[in-house]
């Protein structure tokens, strides 16, 4: 049984790797599943670092039909993940949990050759743009004991920040600001969330069932748009996902535990980041994204009471329609776990996604929601790695 247990702390590891590079900009998910986790009092901690290569391969000049060989770099930037839950029981039945972690986000970090076509296309060149989010929630457990296993309840609240940057170097339009760097900042508190489930397990199985519903939550941060000779405030709206999430796993053979989890995301409510500048000048960026879908499948293997390993495949449906390269990804993760002499449990994992290719078109519009884009691009399959280190201790 131990053993089980070992192998569901490791089968987490595969389904955080498989996802960690999924679903838009999706990036760690809340450890709850601590809720389950046997003794009064139990903490665990991790990180997953994303070392994502992808780079243009051709960009098209605007008023131009024939592409050009890309000569930049990788523009993706590597990023870590970090995740930290503490678990305490208030009773027999009743469980709660305190968790943190960087639920979405995203870093590019664009070449000279991206910049300037950028720049003569729309006016403004990125070259750089990212946002980070911070997820604190507490998610509690009420536990129904039945003839076969036990029901829970599961609910709680979260709050989650926005912080977003973009620099730009401004291109003609800008008269004699042209070809100097601008930045659109935006910092937002944390504004609340709330994710509610239900599940079933039978223990000593190892098996579990669980459904669980995270909510959106709309941002309107305040923020400041800077050039070489002011800075003007800005003031920014968007919505990041709802998502729903099944996910079972069971022994089925001694030593052994199957898993699997479906994941939709509803990237199709972020059509734009609308925000104004000075009051007066209103701007979006553009995303203009479809739901997207994570599956993961995988098996675990006991080799003894403190070592266990654990491989899982998963397939992300991409959700870019036409503004970006968010395309289908794969991942094979493969992770083992080491039981302590101090009764911890430490887990390492690694992961290699395979992203396929994907164009933009300069006169793309999707379903007409869009404006579409003024220069083309491609990207070729490209790959992301990722590592994973965790521990667990419990009283």
């Amino acid at each position: 049984m131990n053993s089980l247990r070992l192998i569901t702390y490791l089968a987490a590891t595969a389904a955080t790797l498989g996802s960690a590079y999924a679903g838009g900009y999706s990036r760690g998910t809340a450890d709850t599943d601590l809720i389950y986790e046997e003794g009064n009092f139990n903490m665990r901690s991790g990180v997953t670092v994303i070392m994502p290569k992808r780079g243009y391969a051709t960009l098209t000049p605007p008023g131009s039909s024939v592409p050009v060989q890309s000569t930049d770099g990788d523009y993706s930037q590597t990023y870590a993940i970090p995740s930290a839950a503490v678990k305490f029981n208030l009773n027999d039945d009743l469980r709660c949990a305190g968790t943190y972690t960087q639920p979405f986000g995203a870093d590019s970090e664009f070449g000279p050759q991206a910049i300037e076509i950028g720049a003569a296309a729309d006016g403004t060149g990125t070259m750089r743009e990212g946002f980070t989010t911070d997820e604190f929630g507490l998610t509690c457990g009420y536990k129904f004991n039945l003839a076969k296993g036990r029901a829970w309840l599961i609910g709680g609240g979260f709050l989650e920040n926005f912080d977003y940057s973009q620099t730009v170097e401004l291109g003609a339009p800008y008269g004699l600001l042209s070809g100097s760097p601008a930045t659109l900042r935006f910092d937002g508190g944390y504004e609340p969330g709330f994710r509610l489930g239900a599940a079933y397990e039978i223990p000593e199985m190892a098996l579990r069932a669980q459904l669980m519903y995270r909510s959106e939550v709309t941002h309107t941060p305040d923020g400041s748009f800077t050039t070489v000779l002011a800075t003007a405030p800005a003031v920014g709206q968007g919505t990041l996902p709802q998502s729903l999430e099944l996910k079972v796993q069971s022994g089925v053979a001694p030593g052994w535990l199957a898993f699997g989890t479906v994941k939709w995301t509803d990237w199709s409510v972020l059509d734009t980041l609308d925000y104004t500048i000075g009051g007066v000048d209103n701007r979006q960026l553009e995303y203009y994204y479809k739901d997207g879908w994570t599956v993961t499948g995988g098996l675990g293997h006991a080799f003894s009471e403190s070592i266990s390993g654990v491989a899982g495949f998963t397939w992300d449906r991409g959700v870019s329609t036409t503004e970006d390269t968010l395309s289908d990804t794969y991942t094979f993760a493969a992770g083992v776990a080491l039981r302590d002499k101090l009764g911890g449990e430490v887990r390492f994992g690694g992961a290699i996604t395979y992203l396929t290719a994907a164009s933009v078109g300069a006169s793309d519009a999707g379903d007409g929601s869009g404006p579409g884009n003024s220069f083309a691009y491609t990207v070729d399959g490209d790959f992301a790695y990722a590592l994973s280190a965790g521990y667990k201790i419990s009283w």
